[in-house]
């Protein structure tokens, strides 16, 4: 799984004119699913997501998680994130599971992440053509593959 995270002052997702979920502050999160994945992906994303600490504390250092913040979470299906652009200009998407194998993981990976919040999360809705608004607070923009785990 990739997944894209970035701090926000407040996002949105807009589907066929009507707003989906909005949140304040938190993190807005682009999540691509590949066939490898499975549990054991979601599981290490969930834990160090809210665990990851890139909110401000009293000082002003990024010494914060989600979970100490009391921020929210908008999560939105992006398949893009397994582009390989490697020959031509056109970007080619094989290795991004098909909805069969990530419409499963996606929803799981929402219910855990929920659930290691502690409280609901914004989402997208898997397939659709989505509008999705953001304001990156910093900016921070934090990329992780479970695959490439740096």
């Amino acid at each position: 799984m990739r997944v894209v995270i970035q701090r926000v002052s407040h996002a949105s997702v807009t589907i066929d004119g009507h707003c989906k979920s909005a949140i304040r502050g938190g993190m807005l999160i682009l999540v691509g699913i590949e066939d490898a994945d499975g549990q054991e992906d979601i599981d290490w994303l969930c834990k160090k997501i809210v665990n990851l600490r890139i909110f401000d504390d009293e000082n002003g250092v990024m010494n914060k998680s989600i979970l100490n913040s009391g921020g929210e979470i908008l999560v939105i299906s992006q398949f893009t994130l397994h582009a390989s652009t490697k020959k031509g200009n056109r970007p080619s998407y094989i290795k991004a599971a098909r909805p069969e194998i990530s419409v499963p993981l996606y929803e799981q990976f929402c219910k855990e992440l929920s659930s290691s919040l502690g409280k609901e999360i914004g989402t997208g809705e898997f397939g659709a053509d989505m509008k999705v608004e953001l304001l990156n607070d910093g900016p921070v923009t934090i990329c992780m593959d479970t695959k490439n785990k740096e």
